[in-house]
């Protein structure tokens, strides 16, 4: 059975997940490095996406938006006289060379970045992190170095993403594997629980076809961009009752009878 029919049959026979338990261990490992791919595709999308948006609208605000400024010696100067702030779809870029703005100010936008007096401040997902500019200590920074910048990133997003992603691939199958291997070890409690006998490399390979259905709902979810409450939680009951599903396929060993 070629990869792609067993993703399939995984997404709804316990029956076949179990036959799966005598196969070679190098097609289970091929097939945690496929779920991983699967896994992260919505992330790479995001990630091309955001990065290729971000660089025109960071190249727009610089061009049209943003006063002149510089960064030396600590210190924040700019050609403006009040905060400067401006607002996009989903995030807020905060120019101040004035002091008024705080980094509760930055939290309370959501998503934002900002250029304060000593420090620069990103808010996202409800968290703030601040930088002052002393780190850059000797270390000129101005409005053109930055465009400059950005137009560097433009010209090399093409090697940027695949690397990324390659790096994002790397870690998610480092997970996937973990999981897979903590998802067997409860596999040994559950077919003791049932009474089946199972070896742990048999369980592993099950436990890796058992993380198919989680990995299919959450990839569906991340690609409409839609957050499910108590994920973690959920994805480890879900692998659990498939994994105890499929071994409750396996038929139970034959009690020896004692002939008088």
């Amino acid at each position: 059975m070629n990869i792609f029919k067993q993703f399939y049959k995984s997404t709804h026979s316990p029956r076949d997940i179990a036959s799966f338990r005598f196969q070679g261990i190098g097609k289970t490992i091929l097939y945690v490095f496929f779920l991983s791919l699967i896994s992260i595709i919505p992330s790479i999308v995001f990630l091309s996406t955001i990065l290729s948006t971000g660089i025109e609208t960071s190249k727009n605000v610089l061009t049209n938006e943003i006063p002149s400024f510089s960064i030396e010696n600590g210190i924040l100067s700019a050609d403006t006289e009040v905060p400067v702030i401006i607002e996009q779809e989903d995030f807020t870029i905060i120019l101040d060379p004035t002091g008024n703005i705080t980094e509760q100010k930055v939290g309370e936008e959501g998503n934002a970045f900002a250029l304060l007096t000593d420090k620069f401040v990103v808010s996202a997902g409800g968290r703030i992190d601040t930088y002052p500019y002393t780190m850059l200590e000797g270390i000129y920074i101005s409005k053109d170095e930055v465009s400059n910048f950005i137009d560097i990133l433009d010209g090399v997003k093409g090697i940027i993403i695949p690397v990324m992603s390659f790096f994002i691939f790397l870690f998610s199958s480092a997970a996937n594997f973990i999981e897979v291997s903590i998802l067997a070890l409860f596999g040994l409690f559950l077919k003791s629980l049932t009474g089946r006998n199972l070896k742990y490399r048999q369980q592993w390979r099950m436990a890796a076809y058992s993380e198919t259905l989680p990995t299919v709902f959450f990839t569906i979810m991340a690609a409409i961009n839609t957050t499910v409450p108590n994920s973690f939680l959920i994805n480890w009951f879900v692998a659990i009752i498939v994994l105890y599903l499929a071994i409750n396929e396996i038929p139970k060993p034959k009690s020896k009878t004692v002939n008088p």
